[in-house]
This record gives C-alpha cells, structure tokens and sequence, in this order.
C-alpha cells in the first residue's frame, strides 16, 4: 500500500434515494463502502432503509480531522444537509456509478 493511499479518510453521505433517508459515514475507502452499502453487506440501519446511494463525500488526509467532521454533519439540520449534498451532487447521482470503474479516483 502506498504511503499516499494509507492516509485518505473519507466523510461520505448515502441516501435512500433523492431527499430520501440520509446516513453519514467516515471510511478509508469510499468506494469499498459504498459497494457495501449497496450490496446490504453489513446488517443495520442502511440496510433496513435501503440507504444505498453515495451522493456526497469529502477527503481527510487524518482521520482524527474527518471523525470530527462526520460528528458535526451528524448534528446539523437537514436541510443543511441536502444543501452540501446538492452543492456536490444537485441530480443526487449514485457517485459511486461514477467512481467505480477506477477511471476516475474520488478526490472529494
């Protein structure tokens, strides 16, 4: 593993579907945990609402930075929400789909 790819850290939003139920996650791989979410891998809360789209994420390059992020995120309104999702994302368009096929890398 390259020095580079061991220090990414990502906040990411998946969603049920557009202004649908939001989940607010942090990884070091956004594009292995999105797979898992849309494959319903692990049994909880995104799998029971089907909270499976991708459609915002933001890079960290220390973890410590991006868990405090995904903590204020986790607190604000939603309609805050939905305003930095359409900022990124304004269709709401399964980032994943995007990113996936390794042509493009999730700069956040």
């Amino acid at each position: 593993m390259s020095e580079e790819s061991m220090n990414k850290y990502y906040v990411y939003i998946v969603a049920s579907k557009r202004n649908g139920t939001l989940y607010i996650g942090v990884t070091n791989d956004v594009m292995r945990r999105a797979y898992e979410h849309r494959e319903k891998m692990v049994q909880g809360f995104t799998a029971q609402y089907n909270v499976t789209r991708l459609v915002y994420f933001e890079k960290y390059d220390d973890i410590e930075n991006a868990i405090k992020r995904e903590k204020i995120l986790k607190e604000w309104r939603r309609s805050w929400k939905i305003r930095l999702i359409e900022k990124m994302n304004p269709e709401w368009n399964d980032l994943y789909l995007f990113y996936q096929d390794g042509s493009r890398t999730a700069t956040g």
